[in-house]
C-alpha cells in the first residue's frame, strides 16, 4: 500500500525529469561539434559526473540523467579543446550491441551509468542493471542481467516500472 505522499512525490519527480529532458534539448542545440569548447559544454551541462582523459589529450565527459531521467550523454572533447561529439547513449543501436558474454565495464562504457543495480535474493549470483529511456512517447526500461563473473547473460526491454506503479 502506498503512503499518501507517495503519488504526489512521484508526480513531482517525473515532472522534474521532463523539465530536465526539455532543458537538455535546449543545451544540446547550443553546442556545435567542432566549434563548441569544453568551457561551452560545461556552461551548458555543468560539471560532468566523470571525466576520462585519453593519452592523446582528448577527454570524455559523462552526463548521466539516471535514475530519474531517460538519457545518458557522453561528450567527447578533442585534444584541441573542441567538442568532437555529443551522444545520447541510451539508443536502440547501443542496446543491440549488448551481447551475452560482454563484461560489466564494456556495458557501462557503452550505456553510461545505470539507473539502478539490483541483486534479487532468489538468484544471488545474478545482478540486474537497469537504464530508463524513452521510445517515442513511451517510457521504457532496458535491463541487463549479469552472471557471477560479471558477464552479460541476457537483456530485456519492458515498460518503465515507475509508470506502471502510478496506475
Amino acid at each position: 500500500m502506498h503512503q499518501p505522499w507517495t503519488r504526489p512525490l512521484m508526480i513531482a519527480l517525473l515532472a522534474a525529469a521532463g523539465l530536465l529532458t526539455a532543458c537538455d534539448q535546449e543545451r544540446v542545440a547550443k553546442l556545435e561539434e567542432g566549434v563548441a569548447t569544453e568551457t561551452d559544454v560545461r556552461k551548458q551541462f555543468g560539471e560532468p559526473t566523470q571525466i576520462v582523459e585519453h593519452a592523446d589529450g582528448s577527454k570524455l565527459l559523462e552526463y548521466p540523467r539516471q535514475p530519474e531521467g531517460w538519457t545518458n550523454y557522453a561528450i567527447e572533447i578533442g585534444a584541441d579543446g573542441k567538442m568532437s561529439s555529443l551522444r545520447q547513449l541510451l539508443s536502440p543501436a547501443n542496446f543491440a550491441k549488448v551481447e551475452p558474454g560482454m563484461g560489466q565495464m564494456a556495458v557501462r562504457k557503452l550505456l553510461g551509468i545505470p539507473a539502478k543495480k539490483i541483486t534479487y535474493p532468489p538468484k544471488p549470483d545474478e545482478e540486474v542493471w537497469t537504464w530508463h529511456f524513452q521510445q517515442g512517447q513511451d517510457k521504457k526500461d532496458f535491463d541487463v542481467v549479469f552472471n557471477r563473473q560479471g558477464q552479460v547473460q541476457s537483456t530485456a526491454i519492458s515498460d518503465d516500472q515507475r509508470q506502471q506503479n502510478r496506475n
